[in-house]
């Protein structure tokens, strides 16, 4: 009934303009965001490092407009602009108020089409920036447990970082050529919320049509992705800055997307629905101040990784959260998930899909990506599949999955 009505209040139409996909969700709401979704992410990466950089040079010197003139025009409209990066895509948003969505698709494609990638840009800006960011991530030990964790589990293609390194060899000819080749038409989806279907995809055939673009056709993956696991152990070197938590990520994975992991990922997760309360999470018993533990889904086109991440000051209480997950998992996969606890799961497995769908980055990568692959891989599409999972298929399939090597 729940993915019935969602269904029913989020249509929309998925169209092709100028070699173009384009879609648009419009519920009326009180501002507009266009995004563009390129396939562009670590996975695809020619040298590491350079999506990261192409990443942060949005948004910089176009043909048409230097950066400081974007900067101030989007003020003047009450705009705003921002990118990110996953290892899927690259993706440009500008969220701005209704009636400016002429100037937000020009800028966009001229993003795409028109960047100068300036090397004074690159050396002051760009670089820097890259660094620092690099350099949080892996002064946070959360971020370096799950890039650990993704090459590990992955190897190659999905186990690509998402940052580059600190001391990045990446050049801005590097740059340019890796979005000669990732900055194509057919390797972008532009998705709309809040804006007229019709309106998005005239200015969308109108700028592309001013507009040339010389990619050089979608990247392809080098092989399809497959689950590894293993396990690895890190510590901090002697230039690290962070003085934080003991971490340990467990995890498993598989080479296809899978719903079992989003049930097992809920059933695990020790958050509770009401402040102050206790979760039915076997993991809730070992909750101790000082100690954090968090569920970790991250389903891909081709493959999913979920797991646990555990955080605390003190080594015992890691090794006993850690040793309780084994035992929760190992307990699952002999069958001990039925009853009330597996429709609990479920039913916060659904919920936990349909909800993120509220959120604006989420709607767009799921659309984005579902225009991009023509898969079912994507938050939208899981609602529906998990409506399928009853309790014997899922212990089928789960004791399957994590009969394979952890992570």
């Amino acid at each position: 009934m729940l993915s019935t009505t969602l269904r029913a209040s989020q249509r929309r139409s998925y169209a092709t303009v100028s070699s173009v996909n384009v879609a648009a969700i419009n519920r009326g709401q009180p501002t507009s965001s266009v995004s563009v979704i390129v396939k562009a992410g670590t996975r695809y990466e020619s040298k590491p490092g350079v999506a990261h950089c192409l990443k942060n040079f949005a948004f910089k010197d176009t043909a048409k407009r230097s950066a400081l003139r974007s900067m101030r025009e989007t003020e003047l409209f009450g705009g705003v602009l921002s990118s990110s990066l996953s290892r899927e895509h690259l993706t440009l948003t500008a969220d701005f108020l209704p009636g400016n969505e002429a100037y937000f698709v020009d800028l966009l494609v001229s993003q795409l089409t028109s960047t100068r990638f300036a090397r004074h840009e690159f050396v002051e800006t760009v670089a820097p920036s890259v660094k620092e960011d690099a350099t949080a991530a892996y002064n946070d030990p959360a971020v370096l447990a799950l890039e650990l964790a993704h090459g590990i589990a992955f190897r190659n293609g999905l186990g690509a970082g998402l940052f580059a390194s600190v001391s990045n060899a990446v050049t801005v000819s590097d740059v340019k050529e890796y979005a000669s080749k990732v900055y194509s038409k057919d390797n972008v989806a532009i998705v709309g919320t809040g804006v007229d279907e019709a309106l998005l995809k005239k200015l969308v055939e109108e700028h592309f049509a001013e507009h040339a673009v010389s990619g050089g056709g979608a990247p392809s993956a080098s092989t399809k992705s497959s689950y590894f696991g293993g396990e690895t152990r890190v510590a901090p070197s002697p230039e690290a800055h962070f003085h934080g938590p003991h971490t340990v990520f467990i995890g498993y994975g598989a080479a296809t997307p899978s719903s079992e992991l989003a049930i097992l990922a809920a059933y695990l997760d020790p958050t509770a629905s009401l402040k102050w309360g206790q979760s039915t999470s076997p993991l809730s018993s070992v909750l101790s101040s000082g100690t954090n533990i968090k569920s970790v889904y991250l389903p891909y086109s081709d493959a999913t990784l979920a797991g646990v991440l555990i955080q605390s000051s003190s080594v015992a209480e890691v090794k006993k959260a850690g040793e309780a997950v084994a035992n929760a998992v190992k307990a699952v996969r002999n069958g001990s998930l039925e009853g009330e606890a597996f429709q609990t799961a479920l039913a916060k497995a659904r919920f936990k899909a349909a909800s993120a769908l509220e959120e604006r980055g989420v709607l767009a990568d799921s659309v984005g990506g579902k225009l991009l692959s023509g898969g079912d891989a994507t938050v939208e599409s899981l609602n529906t599949s998990m409506e399928k999972i009853d309790r014997s298929s899922f212990t089928k399939s789960v004791s399957t999955l994590l009969g394979s090597k952890p992570t």
